[in-house]
Order: C-alpha cells, then sequence, then structure tokens
C-alpha cells in the first residue's frame, strides 16, 4: 500500500476528491485513482451483487 493521498468519491456532491475533504459518511473509498473512484457507485453495486448471490449459494 502506498502512502500516496487516495481519491474517494463523495456520494453527495457525486464529484471525486483527492484525500479526505469531506464527512466519511459521504465518501466511498479510497481508491487509487481518479478514474476507478468514478466507478465507486458500480463498484459497490457490483460487490453486493456479488456477496448476495455468494449468500445464497451457501444457503
Amino acid at each position: 500500500m502506498s502512502d500516496s493521498p487516495k481519491y474517494w468519491f463523495n456520494i453527495r456532491t457525486r464529484q471525486v476528491e483527492l484525500g479526505l475533504r469531506s464527512s466519511s459518511e459521504d465518501r466511498i473509498g479510497p481508491f487509487e485513482s481518479e478514474a476507478e473512484a468514478a466507478k465507486a457507485e458500480a463498484i459497490v453495486k457490483a460487490r453486493s451483487e456479488a456477496w448476495r448471490a455468494q449468500e445464497n449459494a451457501e444457503d
């Protein structure tokens, strides 16, 4: 893991931020790149769907 600042996606403003600029309640992240942070909502959705599928398979 690098010591460089991380990128975050602010769900309230719908903007990518560099570093810890907003409240933790409004942030998704951290991400290594601005491009990855811009896709935060899609990444979260995909992970949620994968976890749901895994839970359903375990039941």
